[in-house]
């Protein structure tokens, strides 16, 4: 039995992965979970796991091609009987065999209606599903054609799709990038899903900062990465998720569907753009456990090492406009989760205390949430749940 293998997704905006390096060539025996092909995106760099034991039957993408997710990229035989063709054109052999991408969720309503109306899959990959799991159904894509003005044009496997620039008149015109086309769409599709609506808390981060200017460099020490102000924001807000558990829910098909598991996606900042990367599971970690797997994930961002199951799942956003000194901003929510924080810079500033005035280290945090579902006293109370566990911190048990 032939088992097909594809481009796998690869998180919000990607679209589309390069073959990198064939680590097996037709006839090599393949064992299930090693890695035999290295793809590379714009963010991600990584080694694809073959899904079954057995031998690499065909290629069908030949190394440095560009291809959408969900593309076909090799067969590997299961059954120990193969016949390998290595003369077999490996374009044609795409082009030919290659089945239309299926990686894009989207029901069989959906896609009948994006084929009638000449939706690609790179614009189908670019409508916010508002089913189960982000599912795409029929409403989305009549929806999307409401506001479509023009087809955008779709990639071919192995066109370059890096923005171009032409400069006349005293200006400069750069051509959006596939990645950026994407992340447009999906902003202004969010804001449309949406209703957005902010609030803003102050948080006293005074104890916080004093305590990790006394233990940064014995924590560095003995652990071996630096201690954040973020790891604490980040546990303050999975302690306000456990008691406001709405906010860790997303609508699909009109239902609320609340997420047992939090998943914790934390904006990470990169030449190439944002990419958030998720802390699965960060409901059963402490505050090390999760400064430990916020730092692999920042290094694997960085590094373009992040895996595809990395960028997926999350249920709620922490982004952090803080670290380039700005005060606060108001995020756009990624959907279809229904709410995202935005961490403000800690400044010095002059406060009232006891009808005294004096110098703390202030911060700002602003909640933009989903008004069909969360409402404004929520909304206040979660803030709110976020500054009481800062600023009562229990510092004893951070070593």
């Amino acid at each position: 039995m032939k088992v097909d293998v594809v481009m796998p997704e690869m998180g919000e905006s990607i679209t589309e992965g390069t073959i990198a390096k064939w680590l097996k060539k037709p006839g090599d025996p393949v064992d299930r979970d090693e890695a035999f092909v290295e793809i590379t995106t714009d963010k991600i760099d990584t080694e694809l796991p073959a899904p079954e034991s057995g031998v690499l039957a065909e290629v069908l993408v030949e190394e440095g091609k560009t291809v959408e997710v969900g593309a076909l990229l090799a067969r590997i035989e299961t059954d120990g009987r193969v016949e390998v063709q290595p003369d077999r054109p490996l374009e044609e052999t795409a082009a030919v065999e290659a089945p239309e991408p299926t990686s894009v969720k989207a029901s069989p309503v959906a896609r009948n209606v994006a084929v009638q109306e000449g939706v690609s899959e790179a614009e189908l990959a670019s409508v916010v599903g508002s089913g189960h799991g982000g599912r795409i159904t029929k409403k989305d894509v009549l929806e999307y054609l409401e506001r479509r003005e023009e087809p955008i044009p779709s990639t071919e496997p192995g066109e370059a799709a890096r923005p171009t620039e032409s400069t006349e008149g005293g200006i400069t015109v750069t051509e959006m990038s596939t990645v950026r086309r994407i992340i447009a769409d999906r902003m202004v599709a969010s804001k449309r899903i949406s209703p957005h609506t902010y609030t803003v808390g102050e948080v006293d981060m005074t104890r916080i900062v004093r305590f990790r200017d006394q233990i940064k460099h014995k924590f560095e020490r003995e652990k071996g990465f630096k201690l954040t102000y973020t790891h604490f924001i980040l546990h303050a807000t999975i302690m306000a998720l456990r008691a406001h558990p709405l906010m860790n829910s997303s609508v699909e098909d009109g239902k609320i569907i609340q997420k047992r598991s939090i998943n914790l996606g934390v904006a990470v900042a990169l030449d190439s753009g944002l990419i958030v990367p998720v802390i699965k599971n960060a409901e059963d970690k402490n505050l090390l456990g999760l400064a430990r797997r916020s730092n692999e994930l920042a290094s694997a961002a960085q590094f373009k090492k992040l895996l595809p199951d990395d960028v997926q799942g999350g249920t709620f956003t922490v982004t952090n406009p803080g670290v380039f000194g700005n005060i606060f901003g108001l995020p756009i929510i990624n959907q279809p989760q229904l709410g995202i924080l935005g961490v403000g810079a800690i400044k010095k500033r002059p406060v009232v205390i006891d009808d005294a005035i004096a110098i703390r280290s202030i911060m700002y945090l602003s909640l933009s949430y989903d008004h069909r579902v969360i409402d404004g006293a929520l909304a206040a109370r979660f803030v709110q749940k976020i500054r009481d566990s800062l600023e009562n911190y229990d510092l004893d048990s951070v070593l």
